[in-house]
């Protein structure tokens, strides 16, 4: 079972290495071959050349998509299971293993938990607890973490690209209807610099305009958060495996 290991990346040199040195540390005792792939979109950093020097293999186009981004990764891919880390995003040891263990047992797909690096203000600790929970409840994910075998991807088409956010819980939703779709219990660490960057009525307001109409999330130009420009995060840098 050869596992790849599939990074979206857009100027991610701030982040990218820790979140390959992350992958290799959790696979340190782990009896699969793995490969890792950065799927680099319209970078205009040293994304690509961390990506090598770090051992990883690297494919580029020019589309600032997310879902088209990872669907470049997963053609490069030769792996049995695709496993979408973001590349902001560090897998700990106790996510991945779990994460084979629903892999053996058969499922189509899967995800898990993320927490949030660094300080937060309050609302945001409020409120991971609960939004957490209701997507286990749902068993849904978000796209910090997925992972699927490699036919019950082909068979659901992959990531949906009319989608420019939101892309996980359609192919979160299309997994279910040709296998298991389950959830690890431990989760990955994922920067947390969107609730230090963006104010609550920023997020709250994308919240809401999602509900109300949910169409927004295949329209990029009402989605800045996501593909405007990024701000610069006061949090330090950190170290694979740090929280």
């Amino acid at each position: 079972m050869l596992l790849s290991f599939v990074i979206p990346a857009h100027d991610e040199e701030q982040c990218l290495g820790a979140t390959i040195g992350a992958i290799r540390a959790a696979m340190g005792g782990v009896d699969r071959q793995y490969e890792i792939i950065v799927a680099a979109d319209a970078c205009t950093d040293a994304t690509a050349a961390i990506a090598q020097a770090a051992g990883a293999r690297v494919v580029s186009h020019e589309r600032r998509q997310i879902a088209a981004t990872r669907n470049l990764g997963a053609r490069a891919a030769t792996g049995s299971v695709l496993v979408f880390v973001d590349a902001d995003t560090r897998v700990t040891p106790g996510a991945l293993a779990q994460m084979l263990d629903l892999v053996r047992s058969g499922v189509a797909g899967g995800g898990g938990p993320v927490r949030l690096d660094g300080p937060l203000p309050l609302y945001v600790r409020l409120m991971m607890p609960v939004l957490l929970a209701a997507f286990r409840r749902c068993r849904l994910t978000g796209g910090a973490f997925f992972f699927c075998s490699r036919e019950a991807f082909d068979a659901v088409g992959g990531w949906d690209e009319a989608y420019f956010a939101g892309e996980e819980l359609v192919l979160a939703r299309a997994l279910k209807k040709v296998g298991r779709f389950e959830l690890v219990r431990d989760p990955v660490i994922t920067s947390g610099r969107k609730a230090r960057t963006h104010s609550w009525r920023d997020l709250l307001g994308l919240l809401l305009r999602g509900v109300f109409n949910p169409s927004m999330v295949k329209d990029r130009s009402r989605l800045g958060i996501f593909y405007g420009a990024r701000r610069r995060d006061p949090y330090p840098d950190r170290t694979p495996g740090e929280g």
